[in-house]
């Protein structure tokens, strides 16, 4: 893509969030569809960015929002990972799949469900996502963010209508009995290997707190981490008293 191509000045614009440049672009006829020296779709890269003014206007030009980027990566599915609401609903309003599915069989849903967004869970569920749909192991939604410790989340798929519940109350059973830093820590010693030092970090969210447990280097410096919500004891007790209620 030569420096001097319209369409290579789409994507300065749209990481600096120049919305103004971009509608510029776009009426000087670079198409809504361009893609990066990489392959990866505008579309695709303003959700990931969080840019849902860039994302209405590409879409508006004609961007189709279940395009997979390099075949593989769905605009919803990003911004879902990345927690970006409006980025969300806006690609919803234009019509992408709610249960669009992305290489290795990843949801917007799951996505979302694995990272405790609950805005992002509520705007899918909305919006039709299935919220029994299995994830890319075989797991249950409930399950997944019962492993999360999001109440938000669980909330969020009870009103909704999720099952396995029994299996959603031992999970976050489990994960009380274990710790939720014992889990962290085993979680990247599969990845990384055993025998790192580690930091455990506490931060403040809107459902409680998050953990996060980091790994450090021969320096003491982070080179990976791994976090989990909180909420495991009262989603246990949401789940106690769905799981009695008539029918369930």
């Amino acid at each position: 893509m030569s420096a001097n191509d319209p369409a290579a000045r789409l994507f300065p614009a749209l990481y600096e969030g120049d919305e103004d440049a971009v509608v510029r672009l776009l009426r000087a006829e670079v198409s809504a569809e361009a893609v990066d020296e990489d392959g990866q779709s505008a579309l695709y890269l303003a959700a990931v960015s969080d840019r849902p003014g860039i994302v209405r206007l590409l879409l508006a030009a004609g961007a189709d929002p279940d395009r997979l980027s390099l075949g593989t990566d769905a605009p919803l599915c990003g911004a879902a990972c990345g927690g970006h609401t409006e980025v969300v609903r806006a690609l919803l309003s234009a019509g992408a799949n709610p249960d669009t599915v992305e290489a290795f069989g990843f949801t917007a849903l799951t996505w979302a469900l694995r990272r405790g967004h609950t805005a992002v869970t509520e705007a899918l569920l909305m919006a039709g996502a299935a919220p029994d749909r299995p994830g890319p192991g075989g797991e249950p939604p409930l399950v997944t963010a019962a492993h999360r410790g999001s109440v938000g989340c669980v909330r969020a798929l009870l009103a909704h209508g999720a099952g396995a519940r029994g299996e959603a109350l031992a999970e976050a059973r489990r994960l009380l009995g274990v710790g939720i830093e014992a889990e962290l820590r085993e979680r990247l010693a599969r990845t990384h290997g055993p025998g790192h030092r580690s930091v455990t970090h506490r931060h403040p969210s809107p459902e409680g707190v998050t953990i996060e447990v980091q790994l450090l280097d021969a320096r003491g410096r982070p080179f990976a981490g791994d976090d989990l919500q909180a909420g495991h004891t009262r989603i246990i007790t949401l789940l106690k008293a769905s799981t009695t209620r008539p029918g369930r």
